[in-house]
């Protein structure tokens, strides 16, 4: 069933070379003595780990899925699955980023965001297990009392417990200000929470011993709407004072969704009738504490659709230069066979470069965020912190929406490279491609975050945060402009930026009229903002690769190709993207509903 090699080479490139990460970890106190030999200890084991004990279960995994007992209203993961978690929790790697405080190994951001990108490669619907269970952790980190801290954290970080989010219900999706949980308070402190849940992953299954559930309900006398929501803490199984578990909580799986793809994770329905839990922040104050879960799970999606890039790539790769079909127009390439490897076909290059150049501009992409998020959380410097958190802000939503559209047509593209076989299971590319839809919707669907990044992060701070952003790409440009070995790099970048300043107030513009512009500009806008920021960083991977190409190590031709490839064929989109974004509400809203 295919394999998976993780991308370590190109990894240590970006980390190394690219963001020079060892350096700016010497900025945070907490992260000065983490160097380039421990980055790359950790990256060749979880290497290992991923392709070794993961990747084997992937398609097994979708092929058998979760079976569901309804008697007992439990869920048994696929063959393998509890025996691998049981691998990777001994391995310590639930600990990997997580604070020594609570049994963590105090490690960066920026380096459980690699060994995110190879678990999602290997296995997508496993790693949501673990995944969900690290932004359970870091809602608690920043939002939960002493005392639940010091019960729960540790259970976590160790991988014994792991975690879900429980927002959405049959009748509200991203419309959370009309969900209808309630929670009553309890003499003990604890509260009482009755309601339904539906699309919770990994809600229930029989890979750990307890599992935290972080559920929004409402409280009495709560306000209408989103500012009505309270955060609780809700455990499958009550814990006993030693932190072991105890009595059966009645929160239940009532069923498990038939799904297009992830088949491997347990997507729940959950029904809580009288659920204890306690809350979490203040009343009324849910919503902005389930953010911080919220966000990271964002950042989840983005390296899930990484992950799934990437691997498709490396099969459909191998498939190419393996496969032969036809002859080379140019004249017979192998003419000792009977026909040539299909790698030779112009068209099959362009759909493996595709997926090639968007694995690595988001490789990039998110290891610089996870390098601010690491800035954000532990620069001694407040004013550092403070941009480093605004930038995080602005680039949350591209995260999420842009690198996931880009899975779904990188898959896509896969999977054709296989012809007919790309269409039947055995080969493995149809899971990719299924798996990757999912990533679009959930965790906020990719128009919400399009809405977000303009209507919110761009015009709600009058396009600072985007100014700011936009400073780095100009210093970059004017400190490369007059390069003439990097003007098919830094031309176009410059060229983008200054369309995006000028897309950006034509649209704030028009929008002081009409706030429908901002929902008829949102998507295509988001991609090209998502195209510039790729743009600035294959422009300075191209700097870096011109300056060593000559250095013997082929990597450095490989990455000034696919480089010259993203700005040939890939970034030109943003023209018509451009357009579209320019073309108004008018023709979306014009008609009358009813004439649809």
């Amino acid at each position: 069933m295919g394999q998976y090699v993780a991308p370590i080479r190109d990894m240590q490139f970006v980390l190394h070379e690219l963001l020079k990460v060892e350096e700016e970890l010497k900025a945070l106190p907490d992260y000065s003595e983490v160097d380039a030999d421990i980055i790359n200890q950790v990256l060749e084991e979880g290497g290992k780990f991923t392709s070794e004990v993961l990747f084997p279960l992937n398609h097994s995994g979708d092929r058998e899925g979760c079976h569901y007992d309804g008697a007992t209203k439990t869920v048994t993961t696929p063959k393998g699955f509890k025996e691998a978690y049981k691998q990777y929790v001994e391995g310590g790697w639930a600990a990997l980023a997580c604070d020594p405080e609570y049994g963590g190994q105090g490690l960066p951001v920026v380096m459980n965001n690699s060994f995110y990108e190879m678990l999602n490669s290997s296995n997508q619907a496993w790693t949501m297990y673990p995944g969900l269970s690290h932004g359970a952790y870091e809602c608690l980190k920043e939002h939960g009392t002493d005392e639940q801290k010091k019960l729960y954290l540790p259970k976590l970080v160790s991988g014994e417990w792991t975690g879900t989010m429980c927002l959405t219900e049959p009748h509200c999706g991203t419309d959370l200000g009309m969900l209808r949980s309630k929670a009553l308070p309890q003499a003990d402190g604890s509260w009482l929470i009755t309601g339904n849940k539906i699309f919770i992953s990994a809600g229930e299954h029989d890979m750990s011993e307890n599992i935290l559930h972080l559920v929004l309900a409402r409280v009495p006398d709560a306000p209408e709407g989103s500012k009505g929501i309270s955060l609780f803490l809700v455990p499958k199984f009550l814990p006993n004072a030693d932190g072991s578990v105890g009595e059966r909580n009645p929160i239940f799986c009532g069923a498990i969704e038939e799904k297009m793809g992830i088949h491997g994770n347990s997507t729940c329905q959950m029904n809580l009738d009288g659920a204890k839990g306690w809350i979490i922040g203040q009343p009324n104050k849910g919503l902005q504490a389930m953010f911080v879960f919220m966000n990271a799970a964002r950042l989840g999606v983005g390296m899930q659709s990484l992950g799934l890039t990437e691997v498709a790539y490396q099969n459909a790769l191998i498939y190419a230069k393996d496969r032969i079909q036809m002859r080379s127009l140019t004249g017979p390439k192998n003419p000792e066979k009977p026909a040539d490897p299909i790698i030779v076909h112009p068209d099959v290059r362009r759909m493996l470069l595709t997926g090639k150049a968007y694995a690595e501009g988001a490789r990039a992409f998110t290891s610089y965020v996870a390098l601010q998020i690491d800035r954000e959380l532990h620069h001694p410097d407040a004013d550092v912190r403070k941009e480093a958190g605004d930038e995080v802000a602005l680039l949350t939503p591209i995260v999420k929406a842009f690198i996931t559209d880009n899975a779904w047509i990188a898959t896509s593209e896969a999977m054709q490279v296989y012809g007919g076989h790309g269409y039947i299971s055995e080969w493995g590319m149809e899971q990719y491609v299924r798996d990757a839809r999912i990533n679009l919707i959930y965790e906020g669907t990719n128009t919400v975050q399009s809405l977000d990044l303009l209507g919110r992060k761009i015009l709600g701070d009058n396009g600072a945060k985007l100014r700011k952003f936009g400073e780095k790409i100009k210093a970059f440009v004017e400190e490369n402009g007059l390069d003439e070995n990097l003007s098919e790099f830094i031309t176009p970048l410059g060229d983008l930026g200054e369309k995006v300043t000028k897309l950006t107030m034509e649209i704030g513009m028009k929008a002081f009229q009409n706030a429908d512009e901002v929902g008829a500009a949102a998507v295509p806008y988001l991609r090209v903002v998502g195209h510039l920021v790729y743009s600035y960083f294959f422009a300075q991977m191209a700097k870096i690769a011109l300056e060593k190409q000559d250095s013997g190590d082929n990597f450095y031709k490989t990455k000034l190709a696919t480089a010259r490839f993203y700005f040939a064929r890939l970034q030109p989109e943003t023209a018509t993207l451009i357009r579209q974004a320019r073309s108004g509400s008018a023709n979306l809203m014009a008609l009358d509903a009813d004439l649809f």
